[in-house]
Order: C-alpha cells, then structure tokens, then sequence
C-alpha cells in the first residue's frame, strides 16, 4: 500500500514541476507565442504582422495555429475581421486597406483562399469573403 501512495505522489509531483516552469508574471504580449509553442512543440505556430497608421482602426483575428497574416491600414476607422479558426488549413494571406471607412470581413480558409492579397484604395469600401 506505501509503495501505491508513493507512485501518485511521484506522478502528482512530476505533474506539478511543468506546469511550475510557466513565470506567470513575465507573460505578456510579447512572450505569449513563445510560451505557447513550448507547451506544444509539435504545432505550428501562426505569425502575424498587423500595422495600423491611423484613428479608430480594428483589427479582429481568430486564426488557427497554421495562419501567416500580414494587414497593414492605413487611413482611419478601417476594420478587419478575419475568422479561420475553424479549419486546419494552413493559411497565407496579405491585407492592405488604404483609406478610410473600410470594412474587410472574411470568414474561412480553402484551396482557393490560399496566398489571398487583397488590397483595398479608397473610402467607405466593403468586402464580404466566405470560404467554405
């Protein structure tokens, strides 16, 4: 029976070292894909670069771990909203919004989707995209 005792108290210690090696208070915007990948090494880890020159701009981007988004707006009160959460696919997608009022929506990722650029120049454009 000790030795029963002993083996979950080695394995709840085990257990307990990992989740211990995570200095909570060094996490931040900067560190938390860092952190995260080395919880998952086996995953891809997605990259995003979003630039914003301007006022009352949007960016929302649920993106699943295989995702390479570039958005760059330029112009005030742009939004973004870009959902591919829901697939596995491996997604790269570049985004350039220049002017002002646009709204770019794009839900989903396929075969067709792949390596998307969209550029909008203008004002008070739209764009609905949905790939299924």
């Amino acid at each position: 029976m000790f030795n029963l005792g002993w083996s979950v108290f080695t394995l709840f210690f085990f257990v307990s070292v990992k989740s211990q090696q995570i200095d909570w208070d060094k996490i931040n915007s900067n560190s938390v894909l860092n952190i995260i990948a080395a919880q998952n090494p086996n995953q891809a880890t997605s990259y995003s670069n979003i630039i914003q020159i301007g006022n009352g701009n949007s960016a929302e981007l649920s993106i699943n771990a295989k995702t390479d988004i570039t958005v760059k707006q330029l112009g005030d009160y742009n939004t973004l909203l870009f959902v591919n959460s829901f697939t596995d696919t491996e997604t790269k997608t570049a985004i350039t919004t220049q002017g002002n009022n646009n709204i770019i929506d794009i839900t989903g990722s396929n075969s067709v989707s792949e390596g998307l650029q969209i550029n909008v120049k203008g004002d008070n454009k739209t764009i609905f995209m949905r790939n299924y």
